[in-house]
């Protein structure tokens, strides 16, 4: 089965300095993929790039098998929905106004809104529990609400490939973990593709089936958290001394830095000085 999205020998940047060159890499159709690695690796430009927001240097984005660049922005956005870090609506629009946007891809002056455009805004508004918040404005919303409306809109788009830059950015951990769960039932029931930029590499382990770690322009690793998370990946990838533990709920790897701080076992006194 064909990779839904792929990067062949990319080459990308910013002006004349590339973060990237002659990049391969493979997302596995039906997943959570994960992109991890330290502040300015080049996390959100890759994956702005995979989302055809930044034109490569070089090589190419493979969307179904054809260069992302040489198709539509229409065709683009019938496969692949994008949800930016931090997006900002305009003033005063209500959720349902904001997630019917995700439908603009279906729409043409021969195609104007139809009873399926309304069923798949209202699917949406439901899957990610907005529909009772539907009339009230996106600016008045808590962080959590207004990402889940942000989500409904991606997927009203309809798409199998879903990317996320950073989703929960400046939430509380409350809501990250509301926010992760829906995108994890969304995979689960809809078999939806998605790949996302997460800084903690907890929630990376917990949530993801495939995790693409990143360092100096490159995939320093790639697959399950069981497989690729231990104290040599942590220390090469993040420069961070630690140790890999076992979450005792989930049993996914489980990162315990080390550092400063309050510490009631001797063990761990010794365990720090030993580093």
């Amino acid at each position: 089965m064909r990779t839904p999205i792929e990067a062949n020998k990319l080459s990308i940047g910013y002006h004349d300095h590339l973060l990237f060159e002659d990049l391969n890499l493979s997302i596995p159709r039906g997943e959570i993929s994960v992109f991890v690695g330290s502040n300015g690796c080049g996390k959100s430009t890759l994956l702005r790039s995979m989302a055809r927001l930044l034109k490569p240097a070089d090589g190419s984005v493979l969307l179904e098998g054809k260069d992302i660049t040489r198709l539509s922005s229409r065709e683009v956005a019938k496969k692949l929905g994008i949800l930016p870090q931090s997006p900002i609506s305009p003033e005063g629009l209500t959720v349902q106004d904001l997630v019917k946007q995700g439908r603009y891809p279906h729409q043409s002056w021969l195609k104007r809104w139809t009873e399926e455009d309304t069923e798949k805004v209202e699917e949406a508004m439901k899957a990610t529990r907005v529909f009772e918040l539907r009339d009230k404005p996106v600016d008045e919303l808590s962080g959590g609400q207004r990402q889940r409306a942000w989500i409904a809109m991606t997927l009203a788009q309809d798409t199998e490939i879903i990317l996320l830059d950073e989703p929960t950015t400046y939430l509380d951990m409350t809501h990250q973990i509301e926010i992760l769960d829906l995108l994890f039932e969304l995979n689960e029931k809809q078999n939806r593709t998605i790949i996302m930029v997460l800084h903690d590499i907890n929630l990376a382990s917990r949530y993801g089936h495939n995790i693409i770690a990143i360092k100096d322009g490159a995939v320093f690793n790639q697959g399950t958290p069981e497989s690729i998370i231990n104290c040599e990946l942590v220390r090469s990838v993040f420069g961070m001394e630690c140790q890999v533990a076992t979450d005792p709920i989930f049993g996914t790897p489980h990162c315990i830095p080390y550092g400063k701080g309050r510490c009631i076992l001797p063990t761990m006194n010794e365990a720090k000085k030993s580093v």
